[in-house]
């Protein structure tokens, strides 16, 4: 007789279906003559944190034996959870900071898949959880730890995560349920249940093995190797200026001036190997026998994205391709003959809206306070369905801006400013080329656009108030360095300024903070 609940926390993000696991492990446990009990606590929208399902069970037999009904929990106790499953890496980390997880009682069953929390995505830089930490906390943690891909196998499979998450739960043996049960409640349910079944036996093959699938560290996409022919004769000469170039940097030059292409035209391409082989020259006069090309690689990667910075017209261009269309198609599991429709959240800005204008339009606009103020007031968020034809076209108008973008005063400003980098970062080059090298990964800084792009903006200017100062130091580019990375910490620059005053310079700016059609 066992005078002890078996006890089990699910973490699963919204729409995994951690509910549904739920509900089929009640009746698992019912249909094998258990006691169960359920309840939950949910997460918060927008990716902040998983919804937590807790679950006991005892045997009816048993308390039929003892006289009198088992007390059961409503939520988990650390140091006192029989088995944890997490539909992903980083929530099954949090569940062992919540201490839910204890070497020497609890089974950790983990998907080895990450789906980045909105903190991570918004980010300035690489904010991202550390992998590798998170696998190695997971399996230092745990009694038995059973790890693999569970959102791959349910791709794999065409079903979903709680399918596998079932069939995980089964086959790590941490319940005392027939295999032929946990089969049969999927039956029951009556949706997909070929694929339902073929993933729930993928997971229970994985969970028996024991497979780990994942090493923690991070593969890096090789970059492609150069065409011998580019897709048209137009494209041809871009091609064997590419070819030109020192080999290392080829590939990435390749991608840039793609980019590029895709952004706005080929002469967009050819003013981006312009730029990029001005620099070539640059490299040549400072080394005579360059061949880490450190600068160079630098300053192709960050011009590819600042030239094709995030406009309206770019924001449009993107919400009515084909492609993400087809994207969101597949992430639903939409059938081929079944419609659906993609609702856009936008809300743009007086400056955005001046920014798609002609520059001169776009100047007097924002100088003018009247005008600015009414314009204010009708640029409340809107929503635009891409399923309707009035959505849509609106859009399409929208994105057909982009044979005009360089008449436009947000051009007209990032273009200026991206001249005024590559004069200042050739100016730097000559005296001191490691604190060159850091200002052109500085770059990393100025991304998004709206407020996100005027806060990295302002501190973009802030760093290169600092660049004169640290070219006359040996250790300049360390330090350039770390600026960078304080910049990335918070959006305010509140790291920035300490790092700045702990060197003894004031915070300036090199630049005004905000665009007004002027030059930076």
């Amino acid at each position: 007789m066992t005078d002890r609940p078996i006890k089990l926390t699910i973490a699963a993000l919204g729409g995994q279906g951690g509910g549904v696991l739920a509900d089929w492990l009640i009746e698992i446990a019912e249909s094998e003559n258990y006691i169960a009990q359920s309840t939950s606590v949910p997460g918060v929208a927008q990716r902040t944190g998983a919804t937590i399902y807790y679950l006991e069970f005892f045997p009816r037999a048993a308390a039929e034996q003892a006289g009198r009904a088992p007390i059961l929990a409503l939520m988990p106790v650390p140091g006192d959870v029989d088995c944890v499953i997490a539909s992903e890496l980083a929530e099954a980390g949090r569940a062992i900071q919540r201490g839910l997880v204890t070497s020497d009682r609890t089974t950790l069953i983990a998907s080895t898949h990450r789906s980045y929390a909105v903190a991570e995505k918004s980010a300035m830089g690489q904010g991202a959880a550390d992998s590798e930490g998170l696998l190695n906390m997971v399996r230092s943690h745990a009694q038995k730890v059973v790890l693999f891909d569970m959102n791959e196998t349910a791709e794999r499979n065409h079903s979903v995560v709680s399918s596998v998450m079932l069939g995980a739960l089964c086959g790590a043996g941490v319940l005392p349920f027939r295999k032929s049960n946990f089969q049969e409640t999927i039956r029951k349910s009556g949706i997909a249940v070929a694929t339902n079944l073929a993933a729930f036996e993928d997971a229970f093959q994985s969970a028996q093995r024991g497979d780990s699938g994942f090493t923690g560290k991070a593969v890096s996409k090789p970059l492609p190797d150069l065409p011998t022919q580019a897709r048209s004769a137009r494209l041809q000469p871009v091609l064997e200026r590419i070819k030109r170039l020192p080999a290392a940097v080829q590939p990435l030059v390749l991608e840039g001036a793609r980019r590029a292409l895709d952004y706005q035209d080929p002469e967009y391409a050819e003013s981006y190997l312009d730029r990029v082989e001005s620099v070539v020259a640059l490299e040549s006069r400072l080394w005579a026998d360059a061949s880490s090309y450190a600068l160079l690689e630098a300053v192709a990667r960050s011009l590819a994205l600042w030239m094709t910075f995030e406009d309206t017209i770019r924001v449009a261009d993107l919400k009515i391709r084909g492609s993400r269309f087809a994207r969101v198609k597949d992430e639903i599991r939409a059938d081929a003959n079944q419609l659906f429709g993609i609702t856009e959240f936008m809300k743009p800005r007086v400056e955005e809206i001046a920014g798609t204008m002609p520059a001169g339009l776009g100047r007097w606009i924002l100088g003018s306070p009247g005008l600015s103020g009414w314009l204010a007031k009708h640029t409340s968020g809107r929503q635009i369905k891409t399923r309707t034809l009035r959505g849509f076209a609106l859009l399409y108008v929208l994105a057909g801006f982009k044979r005009w973008r360089r008449k436009t005063l947000r051009f007209h400003e990032e273009n200026a400013r991206i001249e005024i980098w590559l004069a200042k970062i050739e100016s730097v080059a000559k005296d001191n080329y490691l604190v060159a090298v850091q200002l052109a990964k500085a770059q990393r800084l100025v991304k998004g656009y709206g407020e996100t792009h005027e806060r990295g903006w302002r501190n973009f200017t802030t760093l290169l108030g600092q660049v004169e100062a640290l070219t006359g130091r040996s250790d300049g580019g360390t330090v350039m360095a770390r600026l960078i990375e304080a910049a990335l910490a918070d959006e305010e620059g509140n790291s920035l300024r300490r790092e700045i005053a702990a060197l003894g310079g004031p915070a300036t700016s090199a630049a005004p903070a905000t665009g007004t059609g002027r030059a930076a």
